[in-house]
């Protein structure tokens, strides 16, 4: 089934109700145009994201809430209650983006000094203990490396047919061992198609990218010039983070724009040199990007989470990613 987010504004910094009303205008965009969600991100410098997801279900009626969830901010049972208690609050479902925190500057700031190893095994514990208590109302008893109950029983208890869908970010070895365990989604930031070897990705995964479609590649490839133009400054930002960054999707996607910048085809990684978002962006007209999206489909992409800066933008990209999954499953994959 495919299933498409959109990645919520990241209010951070001064008290403001400027941010929270372009969300609020983004959250009806989402429903609108009939996506299925949000991202909601977290790190040291945003607003909690359980409060911007308590405005997504304010203001919609059925969007789910993707919400960052790192061991470093919550314990396990906090985001279980949370979760349970919306469940049985207002009768809606969340979802769950299991994170480790990816810049070390933001690591050694909250007091982190796990290794990268060490921070997925805290993460696969975290959301065991989170799938557990949202999902069954017997007594839990659980004794691992970083936490342990004794017979906690959830309180409010899950609602049936409500449990968090859970995902887990990365592309390292140790993430991908985390979403096995956990039979979580793995989202990631897609390359182009042709690095992939054909089997290296599993079926449950998810891509987070830009997509500028347009019925003419002309006006498309125009657009994107002027939303994300040459800036020298944003380029020496980026490499400097960079350099202290742990995740290693962002150091393999860094590697990647520093070596080709200018567009691949459809496949552009300028907006993330010059550190305006943190992911690709696929341009062109509607038969290329239904192609272009085509190509994830059959790697194993149903998830799709977009990174828009409008609503025009995201009309023209639920368009073609609609019209490429209509073609992926017409072909019987």
């Amino acid at each position: 089934m495919l299933t498409i987010y959109t990645s919520t504004p990241w209010p951070m910094g001064e008290s403001s109700e400027e941010p929270l009303r372009y969300l609020d205008d983004v959250i009806v965009w989402t429903e609108e145009l009939g996506c299925d969600g949000m991202l909601i991100f977290a790190d040291n410098t945003s607003f909690d994201p359980w409060m911007i997801a308590g405005r997504v279900l304010e203001k919609s009626h059925g969007l789910v809430p993707l919400i960052a969830a790192n061991p470093v901010y919550q314990h396990p049972v906090s985001v279980a209650k949370s979760i349970n208690s919306i469940a049985a609050g207002r009768g809606r479902r969340v979802a769950l983006n299991l994170v480790t925190g990816g810049f070390s500057r933001h690591l050694r700031e909250i007091g982190c000094d796990l290794d990268h190893g060490q921070r997925y095994d805290r993460l696969a514990e975290f959301g065991a203990i989170i799938a557990e208590l949202t999902s069954a109302e017997r007594p839990m008893k659980y004794l691992g490396e970083y936490y342990r109950l004794d017979g906690l029983r959830p309180s409010p208890p899950p609602v049936a047919g409500l449990e968090p869908h859970l995902f887990v970010s990365g592309v390292s070895e140790d993430c991908i061992r985390v979403q096995k365990k956990l039979g979580a989604t793995r989202l990631s930031y897609p390359r182009e198609p042709s690095e992939y070897a054909e089997g290296s990705i599993s079926a449950d995964i998810g891509f987070r990218l830009g997509i500028i479609a347009r019925e003419d590649a002309n006006a498309a490839w125009r657009l994107a010039y002027e939303r994300f133009p040459v800036d020298l400054f944003g380029e020496d930002v980026h490499d400097l983070a960079a350099r202290s960054v742990e995740s290693h999707w962002h150091r393999q996607l860094s590697e990647d724009a520093l070596e080709e910048s200018a567009p691949i085809g459809n496949y552009w990684m300028y907006p993330f040199r010059a550190y305006k978002t943190f992911c690709p962006y696929v341009v062109g007209d509607y038969a290329e990007t239904m192609a272009y999206l085509l190509r994830y489909m059959q790697l194993g992409a149903s998830t799709f989470i977009l990174d828009e800066g409008s609503k025009d933008d995201l009309f023209h990209s639920v368009q073609v990613l609609r019209m490429a999954w209509s073609k992926f499953t017409s072909n019987g994959s």
